[in-house]
C-alpha cells in the first residue's frame, strides 16, 4: 500500500510539472487573451476618451476601422484607418496628404487603439514572445514575457522591445514596459489601474514611469520601480468608454 501511495505521488509530481512545460510564451498570451474577453473583441464596437479626442473602433470578420475625431482652430477633423489605408477628413471632405504625413497620422491613431485594447493582438503574425521566467511583484506572482515584432507586418516601429508582467493565477497584465527608438528614443514602465470590464472587455488605465538610464534591461524596471527609482511622467486614462458587441 505504501509503494503504491509512492507511486501515485510520483505520479502527481511529473504530471504537475508536466502542465507547468506547457504554459509557454504562446500559452500564457492566448490566456491572457481569453481572459481579457478573446473572441469579443473580433466583433466589437469600442469608442472611448483620451486626451481631449474621441476615439472608436469596429472590427467584424478580420476587418477594423479606427477613428480619431480632434478639434483645431479651424474646427473638427476626423482620421480614419483601416485595412485599406489611411485617410484624413475635414467637414465630409477627404484632406490630401503626403505620404509621410499619412504615416506619422496612422501610427498615431493605431498606437492608442493598440493600447486600450492590449493584449489582443499579441497573437499575430508578426509578434515574437519569449518567456523569460517569473519574478514576483508586491507580493503577486507574474511570468515575464519579452515581445518583438518582425520587419515585416510589424508596422514602423517594429524595432520597439516589450515586456509584459502576467499575473500567474489570473493571467492579467498588471505591468508592462517597452523600448522605443523615435525621437532619440527611450523607456517606459507602465502600472494598469483601475481595472474594469465592460460587455466583457477588459480595461486598465496606467500610471506611465520613465528611467533615463537607456542600458537598463526591462525585464530589471519592476525592480527599480518598487524601490522607488523610476520617475512618474504621466496617467493614461481612457475615459466614457462603451462597448457593443455585434
Amino acid at each position: 500500500m505504501k509503494k503504491l501511495s509512492l507511486l501515485l505521488l510520483f505520479i502527481l509530481m511529473i504530471s504537475c510539472q508536466s502542465n507547468e512545460e506547457e504554459l509557454t510564451a504562446d500559452r500564457i498570451i492566448d490566456k491572457a487573451i481569453a481572459e481579457a474577453g478573446g473572441e469579443k473583441y473580433n466583433r466589437s464596437i469600442i469608442e472611448f476618451d483620451f486626451r481631449k479626442n474621441h476615439y472608436t473602433s469596429k472590427r467584424e470578420d478580420g476587418l477594423f476601422v479606427f477613428t480619431r475625431t480632434m478639434k483645431d482652430s479651424l474646427g473638427k477633423f476626423k482620421d480614419v484607418l483601416t485595412n485599406d489605408g489611411f485617410t484624413r477628413h475635414r467637414e465630409g471632405r477627404e484632406v490630401e496628404l503626403s505620404d509621410s504625413l499619412a504615416t506619422v497620422y496612422s501610427e498615431s491613431v493605431n498606437s492608442v487603439h493598440y493600447f486600450v485594447q492590449l493584449p489582443y493582438g499579441l497573437d499575430g503574425p508578426a509578434v515574437n514572445k519569449e518567456l523569460l521566467g517569473e519574478d514576483e511583484i508586491d507580493g503577486k506572482h507574474y511570468y515575464e514575457i519579452r515581445v518583438t515584432f518582425n520587419q515585416e507586418g510589424g508596422g514602423t516601429d517594429h524595432e520597439d522591445v516589450y515586456m509584459y508582467w502576467i499575473e500567474k493565477e489570473k493571467f492579467t497584465i498588471d505591468y508592462m514596459a517597452y523600448r522605443f527608438y523615435v525621437n532619440d528614443g527611450g523607456i517606459r514602465f507602465r502600472v494598469a489601474t483601475n481595472p474594469r470590464v465592460i460587455e466583457g472587455l477588459r480595461f486598465v488605465d496606467y500610471d506611465n514611469y520613465k528611467t533615463d538610464d537607456l542600458d537598463t534591461p526591462l525585464e530589471n524596471l519592476d525592480e527599480l520601480y518598487e524601490a522607488g527609482k523610476l520617475t512618474k511622467v504621466s496617467e493614461i486614462k481612457n475615459e466614457n468608454i462603451k462597448v457593443k458587441l455585434q
